[in-house]
């Protein structure tokens, strides 16, 4: 049985770090979570809401709960250590010329490639070279290592909407993760977060794409871009400084909530503080900002 609750003890967890704490669960999924051999469960009321705090500490005490799962930015490691960080010096040339002799070393690394599984590729990055805005996220999904390419599937679909809602595309900003490749896991299911190794070895590649395209603000899009991007302090959590202004390598940053979190926890509530990051993205770039852009997502 612990088999099978792993996932949700993960997701518990991971939404746990985030700054909730507590979700809502209807009774059909509780109705899939009872064991099949124990009796029937009292009648519970069509929506029942759980303590996050007391689900996990209950995971972690019980005999037949999943196993603890460390915190997402020291989640389970790979099976090989990593080298030290490459160094990168890029060639003369314009941001074209740089960014494809970039996206060959990241791709050729033998570090990179070796953590591929089949059909997997690296995710270096994509979007305009002049971006004002740089979105960075985490590390790739299952979808982004399927085709190479950052943000896909539903979350990409949600991401590429904001971009829209601020008077931006895809093309006109530029995206990328921390790590480059997807990180591995032993379980059938799901995508592990990134370690604080991985994304240090994987920083050179990122601070070197900052340097060719010259962006006005990046955007951390995610829980563990926060000590990815500021290094690990277990104090530092994204629900602490989501939405202040912090620096990396002298370009200002803003954390907010990665687009699968928004799927997920599809609140008005939610939606209003992403997009209050957006709208001081677009401030500090100096894009103008409607009546009806400044009211998306407040109460009518």
């Amino acid at each position: 049985m612990s088999t099978d609750l792993d996932p949700v003890y993960e997701e518990l967890k991971r939404l746990q770090l985030e700054g909730m704490d507590r979700v809502f669960i209807e009774d059909s999924t509780m109705a899939l979570l009872k064991p099949m051999d124990t009796p029937a469960a009292p009648v519970v009321p069509p929506v029942v809401a759980i303590d996050l705090q007391s689900a996990v500490n209950s995971g972690q005490q019980s005999n037949t709960a999943a196993p603890k799962v460390t915190p997402r930015t020291k989640a389970v490691a790979t099976s090989m250590p990593l080298p030290d960080a490459p160094t990168i010096e890029l060639p003369a040339g314009d941001a074209a010329t740089q960014m494809q002799w970039l996206q060959q070393q990241v791709e050729n690394s033998p570090v990179c490639k070796e953590h591929l599984r089949e059909d997997e590729k690296v995710v270096f990055g994509e979007g305009s070279l002049t971006a004002d805005i740089f979105y960075c996220g985490e590390a790739p999904s299952e979808e982004e290592a399927a085709v190479g390419s950052p943000f896909q599937g539903k979350s990409g679909e949600l991401l590429s909407k904001i971009f829209n809602a601020m008077g931006l595309s895809r093309e006109t900003v530029y995206m990328t993760n921390i790590l480059k490749w997807r990180p591995e896991h032993d379980k059938p299911y799901g995508n592990r977060p990134p370690t604080q190794d991985e994304m240090e070895f994987c920083l050179p590649y990122l601070k070197a794409q900052l340097q060719i395209v010259q962006p006005k603000v990046i955007i951390g899009l995610g829980n563990a871009t926060v000590p990815g991007l500021l290094g690990a302090d277990p104090d530092r959590k994204m629900a602490a400084i989501r939405g202040t202004w912090q620096t990396f390598e002298k370009i200002p940053l803003v954390f907010t909530f990665q687009p699968s979190y928004l799927l997920f926890n599809d609140t008005m509530k939610t939606k209003r503080m992403a997009w209050e990051d957006m709208l001081k993205a677009m401030e500090k770039v100096g894009m103008p900002i409607s009546e009806k852009q400044q009211s998306f997502f407040l109460p009518k």
